[in-house]
This record gives structure tokens, C-alpha cells and sequence, in this order.
């Protein structure tokens, strides 16, 4: 375990172990999460898990029932359809606002997050990877100044961070690592077309790469789940 990991309060590190169990598949999306085994397998009370299952909640990885208890949270195939058809139809436009509006010291953000993006890849963080892909776009949201649009964003890329992470092939990047690069270099060249092209085959291609069936029902060994 990382040694930074000891120096965080044990509700912060039950969230994070959790969740990275949820990003590399060992939690399939539906699968119950009881407080009773958790608080065995970890160590703790059952309320320092609630207060991690909560908190997992709170960023929509884990869904909370009343009277039923906690849940990985599993969106509908419809509804990362659905999700992915809206972000086609505002992006183009997104790009259409970065082209008009962007300055230099914009373009220059927009050069900073590919090297962050870079380095996350490099150092195989995909926790990190999903989020930096989602915060990409919600940068080029900003940088268009359409303060509708953005509060739309900001809706649709955390709920499409969770359908990658919940659906997602594990060993598969979030994003092809050259995509996000060839988008910003198409806006730098104003070339309005080529950028909206590139957008959309990005998006498909996040699309294509989800495995959106019933996820295969196995046996969860939890005394090592979290080994």
C-alpha cells in the first residue's frame, strides 16, 4: 500500500479502496455493498463505513436505497445512450465558442491539461486519467463562456466519468491518448470543421469502447477484494 495512504483518515482511505475496486471491475456495477461485511473486512464500525459509502455516494458511484442499503451504482444502457447523444449534440457547438472566443492564455490552459493528461498516462493512474479526460472537456465548456452550456457539462461529465469507469474495458485507457491533442490542435489552426469531426469521432469512440451489456454474475471473494 502507498505509504501516504497511512496518513489518511481511515473514512477517506475505505472510500478510496473502494472505489478503486469499482474502477478496475472488482466491483461489478449493482452489487450490493453491507455495511456488516465491509466493516469486517475492513477493520472498522459500521458507521465508518457509512460515512465512506456516503461520501461515495455524494460523487455517484455508490447509490444509497432507503431501508436496502448501498449499491454500486449502475446506470441503465439507455441512460449512457442518452448521455452520450446529448454530448454530440452541444459539443460541436462547444468547439464552434472555443474557436471564437479562446485567447492565448486560453490555448496555453488548453496545452497545460495535455501535459497532465501525459503524465497521468505515464504513471498508469487511471483513477486520475478518468478524471483529467472528463475535466478536459469541461475546460473547453469554460473557455466558451456559454454559462448554460457549462452548468450542462458539469451535469453530463461526472455522470460519464462513472459510465467509463463502471463500463469501460480496465486495461483500456479512458481516452485514446492522442485524441484529446489532435481536438486542441485543430482549434489552435481555427479549423472549426476538423475539430468538430475529431469531437465526434472522440465521443463515438468513448461510446464504441463501453461494454453496456449485463455485467456476468461471479463470485466476489471479499476477504481479498481489497488485498
Amino acid at each position: 500500500m502507498d505509504a501516504s495512504l497511512t496518513t489518511k483518515p481511515a473514512i477517506e482511505q475505505i472510500a478510496e479502496r473502494i472505489t478503486d475496486a469499482i474502477m478496475e471491475h472488482r466491483l461489478p456495477p449493482g452489487v450490493k455493498l453491507g455495511e456488516d461485511r465491509l466493516a469486517q473486512t475492513f477493520n472498522v464500525s459500521r458507521t465508518k463505513v457509512r460515512q465512506a459509502l456516503t461520501s461515495l455516494s455524494k460523487e455517484g458511484l455508490v447509490t444509497l436505497h432507503p431501508n436496502r442499503g448501498a449499491y454500486v451504482t449502475r446506470p441503465t444502457r439507455q441512460e449512457a445512450l442518452d448521455l452520450m447523444e446529448t454530448r454530440r449534440l452541444i459539443e460541436p457547438e462547444i468547439i464552434r465558442q472555443v474557436i471564437a472566443r479562446a485567447t492565448p492564455t486560453d490555448l496555453d490552459k488548453l496545452k497545460a491539461h495535455l501535459v497532465e493528461e501525459e503524465r497521468a498516462r505515464a504513471e498508469g493512474n487511471r483513477r486520475l486519467i478518468i478524471s483529467l479526460t472528463g475535466r478536459f472537456h469541461m475546460l473547453l465548456a469554460e473557455l466558451g463562456g456559454n454559462l448554460f452550456i457549462q452548468k450542462l457539462m458539469s451535469e453530463l461529465c461526472p455522470l460519464t466519468c462513472l459510465i467509463i469507469a463502471l463500463y469501460d474495458a480496465p486495461q483500456m485507457p479512458a481516452c485514446p491518448e492522442d485524441e484529446h491533442a489532435r481536438i486542441v490542435d485543430a482549434i489552435i489552426n481555427k479549423d472549426a470543421e476538423s475539430a468538430i469531426h475529431l469531437m465526434l469521432h472522440h465521443l463515438n469512440h468513448i461510446q464504441d469502447a463501453l461494454h453496456l451489456g449485463d455485467p456476468e454474475a461471479r463470485d466476489i471473494h471479499w476477504e481479498t477484494l481489497f488485498g
